[in-house]
């Protein structure tokens, strides 16, 4: 039961993992600064999901075909997803590029209601409008939208079609596999892209730090936390939570990473986050409800 559990420390451990995906906003932003974007994305998951892996020595044992193509499509979404959230950090700030990328919270119901024939309720059509009109403030560069921020835009739908199909298809099998299966995945395209050029380890000390902070604590330790607190909190509690994401990033971006929060970012990110907290607070149909992000 729920209410035997400690909830207080499991929401609690939930805040920590989500502040640990706000500082990587400014992390990577710097790391590929100095080092190639696929070289530093293929190092990180094939990290991360080396140490799931020595965590859980037996974690792919029964995944099966249907497991391993399921994990191979998620992995497929979700590497578009930090490839072009990582790009995009090379032309906008770890701030806009942290409220942007939270605006998954916002597609994930219509995708689901578009793919799976669900219904959307009214207040996650009243919440998209609300996303947007935040992203255009933040955003806008005349009438046009910066390259950085579209791109983190496609981070965005690319992280909520990961989600609706981790709704799908984590039922089917154990979440530890598909998750490891899912980074193997990612590490594995992102290896393949980059090896064009030639594989790049991290040049110094700085960006090696960057690889372990990303691999380790922010997706092999905070999946393990966030499984785990998720087995106690509500959904609808630890998806609130997890909203908590674009706050950080921006707090993170101007204490470590030199961001200016101007009355623009600063209104557009309050009106992104109103409608994270519209869509996450309204009627949502379980399958879109129980299933929150590996790592950010």
């Amino acid at each position: 039961m729920r209410r035997q559990r400690p909830a207080g420390l499991a929401a609690l451990g939930l805040v920590g993992v989500t502040a640990v995906w706000g500082v990587t906003f400014v992390v990577v932003k710097d790391a590929v600064e100095r080092m190639p974007v696929m070289d530093f994305l293929a190092i990180r998951f094939l990290l991360a999901a080396l140490v799931m892996i020595a965590i859980r020595p037996s974690a792919l044992a029964g995944i099966g075909r249907p497991g391993a193509r399921h994990g191979a499509l998620l992995g497929l979404a979700l590497g578009v997803g930090y490839i072009a959230q990582t790009y995009g950090l090379q032309h906008t700030s770890a701030s806009v590029s942290g409220f942007i990328t939270g605006m998954f919270v916002v597609f994930t119901p219509l995708i689901a209601g578009l793919v799976l024939r669900r219904h959307v309720p009214a207040t996650a059509w009243i919440g998209v409008a609300v996303a947007m009109v935040g992203l255009a403030v933040i955003s806008l560069k005349g009438f046009a939208i910066g390259p950085g921020e579209l791109l983190t835009l496609v981070c965005a739908i690319c992280f909520a079609i990961h989600i609706v199909g981790l709704g799908e298809w984590a039922g089917q099998h154990g979440a530890y596999p598909l998750a490891v299966t899912q980074l193997l995945a990612v590490g594995a395209i992102c290896l393949v892209i980059g090896a064009a050029d030639g594989l790049t380890m991290p040049p110094d000390a700085g960006v090696w730090g960057a690889v372990l902070l990303t691999a380790v604590l922010a997706t092999a330790a905070a999946f393990v936390i966030q499984t785990w607190a998720q087995s106690i909190l509500s959904p609808t509690r630890a998806a609130v939570i997890m909203t908590m994401e674009p706050v950080f990033a921006g707090l993170f971006g101007v204490l470590l990473g030199g961001d200016e929060l101007t009355v623009r970012i600063l209104l557009g990110g309050a009106l992104v986050l109103s409608a994270m907290y519209l869509v996450e607070l309204g009627p949502r149909r379980s399958a879109d409800a129980e299933v929150g992000r590996l790592e950010a």
